[in-house]
């Protein structure tokens, strides 16, 4: 269950102080917003390849076997952080949705365009995981393809 708030935050830019409105969930977890984790490297991350990038569904669904492995191991990463199971959408129902997915995430967009920085979730559980004791070869993977593309894009700006 979750309830919405909106509140006005002050950003000083270089024309001044700007008023942007905000919206706040609150939800009756405080692990709900890793529920989005297992997705994104599960899906997101794994659209980027070493030289192109390809869509969510394909990401998913190329190796289903392989997508279930990360998206599990990143929901025992955020059950052992305190989230409750039942929070985290389960696998079956991500892989289904995944099926409408027929564009690359922002994220491989992003790289493909030859953005040098990117929002960087993937590093987060990783790091994360690592801290906890786990790894996982796949994610290490994926990391490394998205720093790679962020390397080549820098050099590139």
């Amino acid at each position: 269950m979750s309830a919405s708030s909106f509140l006005r935050i002050a950003v000083c830019a270089s024309e001044g102080k700007i008023e942007l409105p905000v919206k706040l969930k609150v939800y009756d977890s405080i692990f709900v917003p890793l529920a989005k984790w297992a997705m994104l490297l599960a899906g997101n991350y794994r659209c980027v390849l070493k030289e192109s990038v390809r869509p969510i569904k394909d990401a998913v669904h190329s190796d289903l076997a392989a997508t279930r492995a990360v998206y599990e191991w990143v929901v025992t990463l955020c059950v052992s952080l305190g989230a409750d199971r039942k929070d985290l959408v389960p696998f079956e129902k991500y892989a289904n949705a995944a099926l409408s997915l027929g564009s690359p995430s922002s994220a491989a967009r992003a790289l493909a365009n030859g953005a040098p920085n990117i929002e960087r979730v993937d590093r987060l559980v990783k790091t994360i995981a690592a801290q906890k004791g786990m790894r996982l070869d796949a994610v290490d993977e994926t990391v490394a393809l998205v720093d790679g593309w962020l390397e080549r894009n820098r050099k590139k700006a």
